[in-house]
């Protein structure tokens, strides 16, 4: 998400830096590039507007010409916009907008929406959040009668990712079906109630009638609304009604991985004045991420967002392994059962391009990168050419003789150059490996980085 804006907006902040002490004209020129820019993104034209003037306020003041860093004082500016529209609050890089579950159990949050918006998906994706995350006990029903098998879609999510659903009823209509799950919920000692709402072609009159009833009878303190960010400038039509006839608590954006503009994300907020609290980011029932301001626009200006990137480690790297692999690393002896092991968490945590992304800095070697093609099916041939030796050939690549490496390659439907590569890359890392140990905890102290590079750094010397 936000890619082409991001390119963008990086091209625009590069020459400001090249120019040094900026004159009026310069700010100027730069702010009709960054609307160019917010225009192409697909970002509403009164957000646009309201979002340069704002900028400009700023930009346009002796403060940023007379600064000793005029680019970064724009770009710092412009930061700042970007995290206030986003819904954030500027130095405040903690600051989340989280589900308020701040009510009397069960707190129901109802989830409203249009069709094929991936509510119901949505619906359970939170729910697994607030289970696994937040410890809480969490009950789902589906009110949808109108499109077939919407329950029984919802109870298939529901055991895959081990919560409830409200047992349904044939011919029962949403609003009993309501109530029974309130009640049903309160006598369960459920936490929270999630309501899936029937989704809309369109904006229907009578389903929006149906809504607001539901909304009335079970007092929700969270009314959340999925969309498409795919959907663009329609998403935020729809947004807008929502909240002017049934209102809304928060915004869940749905697909922002097929999405390079992001024009719905910096709109929404901005037309119903609601945040956004989560962004779904791929199709597996836990792609769902919550939504930080303050990071998304680090993100837009290829600032990084570093942040995400350690959550993320810390979320799917296993404890028990990395402790393993760091005592491996201290004795010297790593092997390849151990580069399996590393490609598997590599995967976990979205690829290459995936941990790109979030580095900082990266934005401005996007191009060279994606001409370079990073190969992503790459770390799925590493692991099948490790899974086709045997356990002594993992623990002892030595023994890989020319006929095993051809072995090895057709068993895993690779080729010998590749398994080659493999090694290479495995005999790399048990190089360092063997150079850590070497240097133990002193040497590493006293050496740094330089003492794992080729000849132990000797070659650098600091002018």
């Amino acid at each position: 998400m936000f890619e082409s804006l991001s390119n963008r907006l990086t091209g625009v902040f590069d020459r400001l830096r090249r120019r040094g002490a900026l004159s009026e004209s310069d700010v100027e020129a730069a702010l009709r590039e960054i609307r160019v820019a917010l225009l192409e993104a697909d970002v509403a034209l009164p957000v646009v507007k309201s979002f340069v003037d704002g900028v400009k306020a700023k930009a346009v003041g002796q403060e940023v010409i007379r600064s000793v860093t005029p680019a970064q004082m724009v770009v710092k500016i412009v930061h700042d916009h970007l995290v206030e529209t986003l819904g954030g609050v500027v130095g405040e890089p903690g600051f989340e907008n989280g589900l308020n579950l701040n009510a009397p159990a069960p707190v129901v949050v109802m989830m409203v929406g249009l069709q094929g918006s991936g509510k119901t998906t949505t619906t359970a994706k939170l729910a697994r959040v607030l289970k696994e995350r937040q410890r809480k006990k969490v009950m789902m029903a589906s009110l949808d009668v109108h499109r077939p098998a919407a329950q029984e879609q919802l109870a298939v999510l529901g055991r895959q990712v081990s919560v409830d659903t409200l047992p349904f009823v044939a011919g029962e209509q949403p609003l009993a079906i309501a109530k029974r799950a309130h009640q049903a919920a309160k006598l369960g000692g459920y936490d929270v109630l999630m309501l899936d709402t029937a989704g809309r072609l369109h904006i229907d009159e009578g389903l929006m009638s149906e809504a607001a009833a539901v909304r009335d009878a079970t007092g929700p303190t969270e009314t959340l609304l999925v969309a498409d960010a795919m959907t663009g400038q329609d998403a935020v039509n729809v947004a807008k009604s929502f909240a002017e006839r049934v209102g809304i608590t928060g915004i869940v954006l749905t697909r922002v991985d097929g999405d390079a503009r992001g024009g719905a994300a910096l709109s929404m907020r901005a037309v119903t004045g609601q945040p956004i609290k989560f962004v779904g980011v791929g199709e597996k029932l836990d792609a769902l991420e919550p939504f930080h301001p303050e990071r998304v626009a680090g993100r837009i200006l290829g600032m990084g967002d570093v942040l995400s990137l350690v959550e993320k480690a810390a979320e799917t790297v296993e404890r028990d392994e990395a402790e393993k692999l760091a005592a491996k690393m201290q004795k010297g002896t790593f092997d390849l059962d151990d580069l399996a092991s590393q490609l598997k968490q590599l995967k976990k945590m979205g690829g290459m391009s995936g941990l790109m992304g979030l580095l900082p800095g990266v934005g401005k070697i996007k191009r060279q990168l994606e001409e370079a093609k990073i190969d992503e099916g790459m770390l799925k041939r590493q692991e099948a050419i490790i899974s086709s030796m045997t356990r002594k050939e993992r623990k002892n690549p030595k023994v890989l003789n020319a006929s095993r490496r051809r072995r090895i390659a057709a068993g895993s439907g690779t080729t010998v150059p590749e398994v080659n590569r493999l090694l290479k890359q495995y005999q790399d890392m048990a190089d360092m490996m063997k150079k850590v140990s070497k240097l133990g905890k002193k040497g590493m102290m006293r050496g740094g980085l330089t003492g794992l590079l080729p000849g132990g750094g000797g070659g650098f010397r600091p002018h």
